[in-house]
């Protein structure tokens, strides 16, 4: 069994009690609890905000679009390292009093592919970052630096192994060249599908360890998810209910890679009725059955999760669905073929 195949969530949680929402993501899940990302704190709390706690020897302000690369640190910067501080302790604290240290458990940490980043972070002339290749080498760079620093403080903080989730939601407009620039004489030019793979893997080689793909889009760019070194790119996150027969096509081949991939299956919003956990287990198997997978892979290779970050859900529902996650993980381990 990998690292990914199980249960784990996306990053995001609803509302602003980071005590709250790490004892709940420690306390439900057995195998791979994350650090939460609490977006509701505001400027800083969200994933690019977040990102400018982590970048090295490059700073972030806001402007009305987003967030833009700025000249040096300021007040943004100082709130977003100020928050990741106490997102870290809420964390550490959840984890000592629920015995982590001692649980064999992973826990996994999250940020922006390189690719959303430079896509996500203005220019001081009001271009996104994606349109310099400079600047895009410099960001990947420094957000290479700062990830690998932030898995070792982690590391150290609770004496386990820590794996990378790089977010890349943006991966597939920016290869097909849909992002919009600033004005439509600046349009943004199409990443070219090498470059993507020499930016992902400057990312995860340099971070170390396992690491997770993120990427909620419909139209996933498996081949150049597959095109990344085995040690590199070691697992992928989807949205199940985006993917089409092209979609799943691309699912099978990564699975048969010999990598994990981790689908998610349960909605942001709550449904009525909820369901039980058997039948989210059943959901993953009818995936795999149809892809001509043995039931096996179940417990090696499929991980489940939430589709996305759970930002957007009510507080109970983001705790239910958590624990759901967890429970059909445990069936497929446990007996993937009763399931």
């Amino acid at each position: 069994m990998t690292t990914f195949a199980t249960a784990t969530g996306i990053g995001s949680w609803p509302g602003r009690s980071v005590r709250t929402a790490a004892e709940i993501v420690v306390g439900e899940l057995d195998r791979l609890p994350y650090l939460p990302e609490l977006p509701d704190r505001g400027v800083g709390a969200d994933s690019i905000g977040r990102a400018g706690a982590l970048l090295v020897d490059i700073a972030i302000d806001i402007v009305p679009r987003g967030y833009r690369v700025a000249a040096r640190p300021g007040a943004v910067t100082r709130r977003a390292v100020s928050l990741l501080g106490e997102d870290l302790d809420a964390l550490e604290e959840a984890w000592d009093k629920a015995g982590g240290a001692r649980s064999g458990r992973a826990v996994k940490v999250q940020c922006p592919g390189p690719i959303t980043l430079a896509a996500q972070l203005e220019l001081a002339n009001g271009h996104r970052a994606i349109t310099d290749p400079g600047a895009v080498r410099d960001l990947t760079t420094s957000l290479a630096e700062g990830m690998a620093t932030h898995r070792a403080e982690v590391s150290r903080r609770l004496s386990t192994t820590v794996v990378v989730q790089f977010d890349e939601p943006l991966l597939p407009a920016a290869l097909a060249g849909r992002l919009a620039g600033a004005s439509v004489l600046a349009p943004v030019h199409p990443v070219d599908e090498a470059t993507a793979v020499a930016l992902l893997d400057e990312c995860v080689t340099a971070v170390g360890g396992d690491a997770l793909v993120h990427c909620c889009a419909a139209d996933v760019p498996w081949d150049v998810l597959r095109r990344s070194a085995v040690s590199a790119v070691s697992a992928v996150s989807v949205d199940l209910a985006t993917l089409d027969d092209r979609g799943r096509d691309g699912l099978g081949g990564f699975i048969d890679s010999g990598r994990t991939a981790v689908l998610g299956l349960l909605p942001i919003a709550a449904v009525d009725p909820v369901p039980s956990f058997e039948q989210v287990a059943a959901a993953a198997a009818v995936v795999t059955d149809r892809l001509g997978f043995p039931r096996a892979v179940l417990g090696e290779r499929v991980g489940l999760s939430p589709v996305c970050g759970l930002a957007g859900a009510t507080a109970a529902w983001a705790k239910t669905a958590t624990a759901l996650t967890q429970r059909a993980a445990d069936a497929l381990a446990q007996d993937p073929a009763a399931v």
